[in-house]
C-alpha cells in the first residue's frame, strides 16, 4: 500500500466483526449478510455468503487442486450497518447513556434512532487474559512499577494484553 493510501485509512470504525450489514453497491447489491472479518489495514470487510469469486487453485502435498468459490473483500463504504427497528440501511453513530456507557445509535433519514446491539460473537473470548498481581509496598513501589514496564512490553511484543492488578497494602510503621 502506498503512503498516499496509507492516509485514507479508516481510524474510527464504527462496523464491527457480527455485524448485520447491507451491501448498497457492486453485483450483490441489496442483500444483507453479517460481516465474517474486518481487514482494517485495507478499509475491507468481509461478508459471509456474499461477494463470491472463483479462486484457481493449484494442488500441492496435503492439499486437492481445483476451482473453488471465496468470498472476496468488499470496501467498507459499499455497506452500511441494517436498523434494527426498520431493517433499512443507516448510518451509525455515537451516543452516551445517563449512566455512561456508550452506544451506537442508526442515525439518516428513515433511521428510527434505536440502539444498534453490540454483537455477541465480540463478547466470546478463546481464552481469557492472563493476570500479574503486585502487592505494593512503600519500599517496593519501584518494584513494583518495572512490574507495569514489564507488563507493558509483554502486550506490546506479545500482541495480547496482560491485565496488571496493583493492590495497594497501606502499613504505617
Amino acid at each position: 500500500m502506498g503512503w498516499k493510501a496509507a492516509q485514507k485509512l479508516i481510524h474510527h470504525w464504527k462496523i464491527l466483526r457480527g455485524d448485520n450489514v447491507m451491501i448498497i453497491r457492486g453485483k450483490d447489491k441489496g442483500e444483507t449478510g453479517v460481516i465474517k472479518r474486518v481487514i482494517r489495514s485495507q478499509n475491507r470487510v468481509i461478508v459471509d455468503g456474499k461477494n463470491l469469486v472463483k479462486k484457481h487453485i493449484k494442488q500441492g502435498q496435503g492439499h486437492e487442486g481445483g476451482i473453488f468459490s471465496v468470498e472476496a473483500p468488499l470496501h467498507v463504504s459499499n455497506v452500511q450497518v441494517v436498523d434494527p427497528v426498520t431493517g433499512k440501511p443507516c448510518k451509525v453513530g455515537i451516543k452516551y447513556l445517563e449512566d455512561g456507557t456508550k452506544v451506537r445509535v442508526s442515525r439518516g433519514i428513515g433511521a428510527s434512532g434505536s440502539i444498534i446491539p453490540r454483537p455477541e460473537i465480540l463478547k466470546i473470548r478463546s481464552t481469557p487474559r492472563p493476570t500479574v498481581v503486585c502487592f505494593v509496598h512503600a519500599p517496593f513501589y519501584y518494584l513494583c512499577l518495572s512490574a507495569a514496564w514489564i507488563c507493558s512490553i509483554w502486550s506490546t511484543f506479545c500482541k495480547m494484553p496482560l491485565n496488571c492488578v496493583f493492590v495497594h497494602d497501606d502499613i504505617r510503621r
